[in-house]
């Protein structure tokens, strides 16, 4: 079952052929973890999705507030019976017409959901997460790598790269060879009692759980937090390196290469995460 603009359906009758999410990646989204009913971070979610639409000139439909928002996937949740956490996804798409000149900016929505096992998050301690370089292809420094398109090619090969080699995951470069995010999430690196991410101007995902993560390492006593660029270099200087998702949370890094990294920054951000969850 999804929830086709508005309604509970198990069959949406888009036809495919026509579809510009299909036909072009004419679409963008967003991935929700719900909690007993509730999006997480919904504001944050709410107003990125806003903010892609209108940077990919698509009509954003009056009714659709984040209220509604809100709405429409608990009410997909609980039509699933899903009660304790979910992984949900709100995708947005131009309707149907033209080629790459479309004949509307009118959009239509579709959103699913499956249930999670974990409603709060954690990783499991000691256990290895390897990842290396993809040097395939790069990621462009501009305003469209920021924003959840359905334009994916990159982090498809680069998941294929990772799966024939045995890794975890892999950390994405832009065209300055600098590296910004890894497949599934934001990176953060440990050096020292230094954090630093790289700025969103470097074309990595505008990430909501790098949000979060930086708004909590900046209140954490000790820690100089900094948005800078990262090279390939850097890495292997590196305490700890994490990946961060809405979904997983907080993943450490526990080699790239020959260099292993510890994860104990990560593992003070995480419970300072649920935390916050709890109080909100």
């Amino acid at each position: 079952m999804i929830n086709y603009n508005g309604n509970l359906t198990e069959n949406t009758n888009i036809s495919v052929e026509q579809n510009r999410g299909f036909l072009y990646g004419d679409a963008v989204f967003e991935t929700l973890k719900v909690v007993d009913g509730k999006i997480l971070f919904a504001e944050d979610h709410y107003f990125r999705l806003m903010a892609s639409m209108r940077i990919v000139r698509m009509e954003i439909p009056m009714y659709f507030t984040m209220e509604y928002m809100e709405e429409q996937v608990k009410n997909l949740a609980n039509a699933l019976n899903i009660s304790a956490s979910c992984r949900a996804r709100l995708t947005f798409f131009r309707k149907s017409g033209g080629f790459y000149l479309p004949t509307t900016n009118d959009s239509e929505f579709i959103i699913t959901a499956e249930a999670l096992q974990e409603p709060l998050y954690s990783f499991t301690e000691n256990s290895t997460y390897e990842v290396d370089l993809f040097k395939d292809f790069y990621v462009t420094k501009q305003l469209l790598s920021t924003i959840k398109s359905t334009n994916k090619m990159v982090q498809i090969t680069g998941s294929i790269f990772a799966h024939e080699n045995g890794l975890d995951n892999c950390l994405l470069i832009n065209d300055e060879k600098n590296v910004i995010e890894a497949l599934q999430g934001n990176i953060f690196m440990l050096k020292g009692k230094k954090l630093v991410t790289p700025p969103i101007t470097d074309g990595c995902l505008n990430g909501i759980m790098r949000k979060q993560i930086l708004a909590i390492a900046h209140k954490t006593e000790g820690l100089d937090v900094s948005e800078e660029s990262i090279s390939p270099f850097e890495l292997q200087k590196a305490d700890e390196i994490f990946i961060t998702n809405v979904i997983k949370g907080v993943q450490p890094i526990t080699k790239y290469r020959k260099k292993e990294y510890g994860s104990t920054l990560a593992s003070e951000l995480i419970k300072k995460l649920n935390v916050l969850i709890r109080l909100g």
